[in-house]
Formats: structure tokens, sequence, C-alpha cells
């Protein structure tokens, strides 16, 4: 769970960029996807670090 959680991070960061790139181009369906998904991946990641800590314990 512990590499789970930094690539989710790094998919949640990377989704957010994602979207203010596609907020220069005026891409409305690139904005919402990447908003979406950048919330959805980080809600994940932020939650498994409060629940399980960081490292994660077995």
């Amino acid at each position: 769970m512990n590499l789970l959680v930094v690539i989710f991070g790094l998919i949640a960061i990377l989704s957010l960029v994602a979207a203010f790139r596609a907020i220069k181009d005026k891409n409305i369906l690139a904005i919402i996807m990447g908003l979406v998904s950048g919330v959805v991946f980080g809600w994940f990641v932020i939650m498994t670090v409060l629940y399980q800590g960081y490292p994660p314990t077995l």
C-alpha cells in the first residue's frame, strides 16, 4: 500500500496540472476530467494516509 499511495499521489498532482493546462486551452471536457480525477485520487491518498498512517502499519 506504501507505493500505491505514492503513485496515486503523483497521479492526483499530474491530473490537476493537466486541468490547469486545459484551462489555458479552454477545453471544457479536459478541465472537468482533470479536476474530477485529481479530487478522487487526492481524496484516496488523504484518507489512506489518515486511516493507515504513513508509512502504513500492517
